[in-house]
């Protein structure tokens, strides 16, 4: 059990932490994709490209885990290090001028190395959270993560409507921030692993194989997450790009994409971080996904902007519970020396749907239209929330009867 100054300690950091990480989350939301459409009128696969670059950094985190075993490096060392180089790669990006180039080549770097960072933290919360309030704590660093990202997207809303020739701005105050999460995390107590000096490329999948309730979820999450990410690829270029009937500013589309689900975040995270301390984990899963669909059944196939606020609004509200369960939902699983491996094989999938999916969406989408996509995606979740169900009723048969 983490004793209570090193729980208070990496609260406080952590805490400290998420203005950066507020910032920062902006990019990927929104900015990344305006930017490219609105400065550099990039192609679609440029920004199918861009959508699908921190997916690939999440496929990539499995290695970083087995890298970790190998040097015997601290989890907080490795973390600085990704961070630092996601600085160098905004501000890389920060120097393109009218050279987009230059621009992806900066955003490669810095998106793939934004989200190589997961399974090490999911360690680091195991290792100095208490089971009973991990999700209590990590909610409240979400809170004001998600307060500072609103800030942060009417900021930039405001000032690229002002001028697009404020974009360098942007990405070097991105590139601030990931230096600044670098300090952050080198001032947590250190949390290593156990290392080996013969380390396979793909051992952590042993426990999908080992473990049934970890595969059967895997299996769900799949399923689920390539109907979210289907439709989550388009939420920017559906406002953005005319042929499909909205012209709006950016600071408007700041609002709808970032702004409004940050805020429902913002709202909801707390709410959901108690739950998942209370509630069967399988229960808060299926509703999630009901929140999920409804939420793009309104966004897609709604008619008018009363339709895209209240889509893009439930999405802010299951997106909040969506990551404190995605973030910490291993640690109810794994054992705590493997909870960064358990983690790991789960974003190495995750990075596979989500490389792949951005590449589907925009043909699918400029072929049969959004509303298509979206229907695509909420029938995915549906069978991803049948799996759960089972497992929720194979689990009750389970039980001893009472007597």
């Amino acid at each position: 059990m983490p004793d209570h100054d090193l729980r208070r300690k990496t609260f406080h950091l952590e805490n400290l932490r998420a203005f950066p990480a507020g910032v920062v989350e902006t990019l990927s939301t929104t900015f990344s994709i305006l930017i490219a459409n609105r400065v550099f009128e990039a192609s679609g696969l440029a920004k199918a490209t861009l959508v699908a670059l921190p997916s690939l950094g999440l496929l990539l985190s499995l290695f970083v885990v087995q890298a970790v075993r190998r040097s015997g490096l601290s989890a907080n060392s490795m973390l600085a290090l990704i961070f630092a180089l996601s600085g160098v790669g905004f501000t890389i990006s920060s120097f393109a001028g009218d050279r987009f180039e230059l621009y992806m080549f900066g955003m490669v770097i810095a998106l793939i190395t934004l989200t190589l960072n997961l399974p090490l933290f999911s360690q680091i919360y195991q290792r100095h959270y208490p089971d009973k309030s991990r999700g209590r704590l990590y909610s409240i660093t979400a809170f004001m993560r998600k307060a500072y990202a609103i800030g942060t997207a009417f900021l930039f809303g405001w000032l690229l409507t002002k001028s697009l020739d404020y974009y360098p701005l942007l990405l070097r105050i991105y590139a601030g921030a990931s230096f600044m999460m670098a300090a952050c995390v080198l001032a947590v107590e250190n949390v290593t692993l156990s290392r080996s000096r013969r380390v396979k490329l793909f051992d952590a999948f042993r426990h999908a194989g080992e473990d049934l309730r970890f595969r059967n979820l895997l299996i769900s999450w799949m399923i689920l997450g390539t109907g979210n990410l289907l439709s989550f690829s388009l939420f920017v270029e559906y406002i953005t790009n005319k042929q499909y009937g909205f012209d709006l500013s950016e600071g408007h589309v700041s609002i709808i994409t970032t702004v409004i689900p940050e805020t429902c975040f913002f709202i909801f995270v707390l709410v959901w971080g108690r739950l998942f301390d209370r509630m069967d984990f399988y229960v808060l899963r299926c509703i999630l996904n009901v929140l999920f669909a409804t939420g793009i059944v309104f966004y897609f196939m709604g008619d008018g902007l009363w339709a895209l606020y209240i889509g893009i609004a439930l999405h802010g509200v299951a997106k909040a519970g969506g990551n404190v369960a995605w973030s910490l939902w291993v640690t109810k699983f794994a054992d705590a020396e493997n909870v960064a491996e358990y983690m790991s094989v789960h974003t190495f999938l995750t990075g596979c749907r989500g490389v792949l999916a951005p590449f589907i969406a925009f043909p699918l989408a400029a072929a049969l239209g959004p509303g298509t996509v979206g229907g695509i995606s909420v029938i995915l979740i549906s069978i991803a929330t049948a799996i759960i169900l089972h497992e929720i009723k194979t689990k009750d048969q389970d039980l001893p009867e009472s007597t």
